[in-house]
């Protein structure tokens, strides 16, 4: 079913449209929720935008709008207030019959795509023999997390990991480990990652300080992109070996992916430099094949170039996402690409895109979109690292987040004097704990940096995810105290409204289609996350001023039912940012 916002958006569209002519019909109402009740539910602004073109006063405007405009199943008489803002406010009837409605619906109102279609979510995308740190921890949940909304609304969503695993870093590495443990380059599972990270290490500073061994190394590069066995076995042993540590780290956080790493497109590069060649955008420029930019400039105020062949006839990143870009379109027939990267590529994207665009491989009925997010910072508002100033691993971090969930646990149920089992207490660390680092991050902007705090972030209070948990729970709570079984409660029971407090909440559920519609067209996940946390506040306001169990019929039962929904409205909601509920904590 359409939502509330979009049924009135459609009758003031045909208001302009009635007050003004044909013109205006594609005239935006602005429309947004009213920011104080005592305005109403909706207020619509248009009449202001209007008044210089149509020469008139804004209350005039919204007047002639008003005497236009049939809202009468949805609201009270629009009321004009201030300079010629268009308050509406939803009657009784109307939010009864829509919460009767979607409580009958598993999908709780919010509709599936009008027209879906085939979407790419690239991210998380480590490194090869490198552990997965914190920076990677905002691309890999952000990624997910819109991956699961437009999957809920029905697109056909491919998740891809770009794993870095082809370059001059094997070369580099392959050909140190020859010298120093060969083992590896023949057996699986010999090593493990942190051993194969500070070896890497190591052939780095040996590659940066050796001109031979510089050689050395290139001359495996060459062996591996010819395809010479050796080389080939000892590249997918290590690239296996990291996939087993980055697999463990996704299972953790529940997270879905598909890996097409670097080197899938490596024999397509060729190609991609003969098109853009025949298109007339290459140019050499210092013995490399580059693309000049257009709108990009150095300090000099030269054009700044896109090198996509350097001058030792290797290939760049940017001709890696050239070729993801045209096998995305042409072979997987995506409609829009999504990048989930960090702001610090914002540049490089927008120079790949537009190469792409000029080279005629981005239709106009194909979007791409950069996704980018800020860094995550220690308390002191520096780059989040260790003490001994080493980027923080994500599990490391991920594990001391259930560690320190468990030990919160431990001393709340003695100081309660509860008895819990070993089970019970280490599935509740681990969902609460997870949960917490994933709702720290999703709850922000994702454009912006943010604090990284275990104690913000764990706390029962405020906008966190175990507040949220709770909310659930105590939901769940009423139903255990009351011996209530929701789903023979049944969608089919009547929701009535009479409290203020239910109203509040009422029309707070019904906003959920959309929330989740503006996810989708804009790609941020906080606006899901700060939904829930008002959510949650109103529900808790409405079990503190509405008794329910104690409540004679057919309140009690109404205000189940309004219990219920909120229950299942949090479950989907956390649900889409990866996060799972719990009946007990």
């Amino acid at each position: 079913m359409n939502s509330t916002q979009e049924q009135l958006r459609v009758k003031l569209s045909q208001a302009l449209v009635g007050a003004f002519g044909e013109e205006f019909a594609t005239v935006d109402p602005i429309l947004v929720a009213a920011s104080n009740p005592k305005f109403g539910d909706y207020q619509a602004n248009v009449a202001l935008s209007l008044s210089k073109k149509l020469g008139q006063q804004p209350r005039a405007i919204a007047q002639a709008i008003t005497d236009k405009l049939d809202v009468t199943d949805i609201c009270e008489q629009p009321e004009i207030a201030g300079p010629g803002f268009i308050n509406l406010r939803l009657k009784t009837d109307y939010l009864q019959a829509q919460l009767n409605s979607i409580q009958a619906d598993p999908r709780l109102g919010v509709a599936v795509a009008k027209h879906p279609q085939r979407e790419i979510v690239d991210f998380s995308s480590p490194n090869i023999a490198k552990e997965m740190h914190v920076g990677h921890l905002r691309s890999t949940i952000i990624g997910d997390a819109i991956a699961r909304v437009l999957e809920f609304l029905g697109h056909d969503v491919i998740r891809i990991n770009h794993v870095g695993d082809w370059g001059t870093q094997f070369g580099m590495l392959i050909a140190y480990l020859r010298e120093v443990k060969p083992e590896v380059l023949t057996t699986a599972d010999v090593i493990d990652l942190g051993d194969l990270v500070e070896l890497y290490r190591q052939a780095k500073k040996r590659f940066d300080a050796d001109e031979v061994f510089k050689e050395t190394a290139r001359q495996e590069v060459v062996k591996l992109q010819s395809g010479a066995a050796d080389t080939l076995q000892g590249w997918k042993l290590l690239c296996e070996q990291s996939r087993k540590e980055f697999q463990k780290i996704y299972d953790s956080l529940n997270i879905q992916i598909s890996e097409r790493g670097e080197s899938f497109y490596n024999p397509l590069l060729p190609g991609i430099v003969e098109d853009l060649a025949n298109s007339g955008l290459l140019e050499e420029n210092q013995g490399a094949q580059v693309v000049f930019l257009e709108g990009f400039s150095n300090k000099e105020g030269e054009p700044l170039p896109l090198i996509v062949k350097k001058t030792d006839g290797g290939y760049n990143y940017a001709t890696t996402d050239l070729a993801a870009i045209c096998y995305r379109i042409q072979q997987d027939a995506a409609k829009r690409i999504i990048y989930v990267t960090d702001a610090g590529q914002a540049s490089h994207f927008a120079g790949v895109f537009q190469v792409a665009r000029r080279a005629g491989w981005i239709p106009e009925d194909v979007e791409v979109v950069h996704v980018p997010f800020g860094l995550v910072l220690g308390e002191d508002g520096k780059r989040l690292r260790t003490r001994s100033s080493d980027t923080v691993r994500l599990q490391d971090l991920l594990d001391e987040a259930i560690a320190r969930t468990r030990a919160d646990l431990e001393t709340r149920f003695q100081e309660e004097e509860r008895q819990e089992t070993p089970d019970f207490i280490n599935h509740v660390a681990k969902v609460v704990g997870i949960s917490a680092v994933k709702y720290a991050d999703l709850s922000q902007n994702r454009t912006n940096d943010y604090k990284f705090s275990f104690d913000r972030m764990l706390s029962l209070k405020g906008n966190t995810a175990p507040y949220m948990l709770y909310a659930y729970v105590r939901i769940q709570g009423i139903s255990r105290k009351g011996n209530i079984d929701w789903e023979k409660l049944g969608t089919d029971t009547q929701i009535t409204l009479q409290a203020e407090a239910e109203f509040t909440l009422a029309k707070h559920l019904l906003q959920l289609d959309e929330v989740i519609s503006e996810v989708e067209k804009d790609l941020l996940p906080h606006r899901l996350c700060e939904y829930l946390y008002n959510l949650s506040e109103k529900f808790n306001k409405f079990f503190e001023s509405c008794p329910v169990l104690k409540s004679e019929e057919p309140v009690r039962t109404s205000r189940l039912a309004l219990c219920s929904l909120t229950a299942r409205t949090l479950k989907l909601g956390l649900s889409l940012l990866g996060i799972e509920v719990l009946e007990r904590m």
